[in-house]
């Protein structure tokens, strides 16, 4: 079974991690190379390990457009992020292929041992979910 694991984080959160003013300590330039050191090791264990389908970080919210409803003209509404109604967004993912939704989660949760600052890792957090193969997976 394939699961996607999906990690969390704010505008604030990446402009932290570079160094950037966001009202919390800045992270180190030693904070965001010891989590890039724990990224390709935790990556890598995956491959080694065969669970290890795909992965991906994706850039800070301010990169993001938001499609969806329509305009008055019929066109579709495009709302440049980040965006007031939501603090966090989807910040990567891994899909990974293994035994149970157990142990699924028990490959997200090593993610809290990656190291942070004391207060990124106290709001860190990652969704896990199957993934349906089909239309016929949703069906009851």
């Amino acid at each position: 079974m394939k699961y996607m694991i999906m990690a969390y984080a704010s505008q604030q959160d990446y402009d932290g991690m570079v160094g950037k003013a966001t009202g919390k300590p800045a992270w180190t330039p030693e904070d965001f190379a010891a989590l890039g050191e724990f990224m390709t090791k935790f990556n890598q264990e995956l491959v080694e390990s065969g669970e290890l389908v795909e992965t991906r970080g994706l850039d800070a919210p301010v990169h993001t457009r938001r499609v969806g409803g329509s305009a008055a003209d019929g066109g579709p509404v495009v709302t440049d992020g980040p965006y007031a109604e939501t603090q966090e967004v989807l910040a990567g993912y891994w899909i990974v292929e293994c035994d149970s939704f157990d142990r699924a989660t028990e490959i997200a949760a090593r993610l809290g041992n990656g190291p942070a600052p004391e207060f990124a890792a106290r709001t860190a957090y990652a969704d896990v979910r199957p993934i349906v193969e089909s239309r016929t997976d949703l069906e009851p």
